[in-house]
């Protein structure tokens, strides 16, 4: 089983970064999906997450600038952040919960904002 993340880096703020996540080697329907983050010297936080029917919901602190999507046909699911500031900088990994009750996670991607 395999998340595979792509699309981190820097960026200036104001800026904007698509990041991507595929799952693989997985035999069970996948049904939500989602990023999360971890900040340097903070807990991990829920970005934003998505149904498999395409119902969405996003941290309070991204509403506005991210959205998410995912294409099922793929495994696949995005994260398009625009307007970026400093204070999104983090690890950003993605989750797959699969219908056999196992919440997987890929390796995580860095994304830096310079101010």
């Amino acid at each position: 089983v395999q998340l595979v993340e792509s699309g981190g880096g820097l960026v200036q703020a104001g800026g904007s970064l698509r990041l991507s996540c595929a799952a693989s080697g997985i035999c069970f329907s996948i049904n939500a999906m989602g990023w999360y983050r971890r900040a340097p010297g903070k807990q991990r936080e829920l970005v934003a997450g998505i149904t498999r029917e395409g119902s969405a919901n996003y941290a309070d602190s991204v509403k506005g600038r991210f959205t998410i999507s995912r294409d099922n046909a793929k495994n696949t699911v995005y994260l398009q952040m625009n307007s970026l500031k400093p204070e999104d900088t983090a690890v950003y990994y993605c989750n797959a919960d699969a219908q056999n009750a196992i919440r997987y996670w890929g390796q995580g991607t860095q994304v830096t904002v310079s101010s």
